[in-house]
């Protein structure tokens, strides 16, 4: 993570490190509130959500790396490498025009600490302190 007077700007990517981003934020990524979804995908991925608006993200490099994968209506579209199956950002059905980022590919979160809001099938939000560690 870097820092200067007005963005932050953190690092993360995949397992492989072939499909590596930046994201760049005017607050610190500790005030974003974190959204565990019990969806069939966000579920079977641990997926840790931390909606951005979609220039806020810089992909670095993973053109040949990444692979989408849509079902239902296909409004959504999941990316994953190819090469080690981690889907570290993905573009939501409730929000296309921003980006969802994984929080757990973020480098370097080891000491923050989160709220994290639990989404439910049945809409309903529990917030509950979570520790990131490594």
């Amino acid at each position: 993570m870097s820092h200067n007077q007005n963005s932050y700007t953190y690092s993360g990517g995949c397992h492989c490190k072939r499909v590596r981003w930046n994201l760049m934020l005017k607050t610190a990524i500790k005030d974003f509130e974190i959204i565990a979804c019990n969806c069939s995908m966000c579920e079977k991925f641990a997926y840790l959500h931390i909606i951005v608006p979609k220039q806020n993200l810089e992909i670095e490099s993973c053109a040949d790396s990444l692979s989408n994968y849509q079902f239902n209506k296909k409004i959504a579209k999941h990316y994953f490498c190819k090469i080690c199956g981690v889907k570290s950002f993905y573009v939501p059905r409730s929000n296309p025009n921003g980006v969802s980022m994984n929080a757990n590919c973020i480098d370097d979160l080891s000491t923050n600490l989160f709220v994290l809001c639990v989404i439910s099938n049945l809409l309903s939000k529990i917030k509950i302190q979570y520790q990131f560690t490594n």
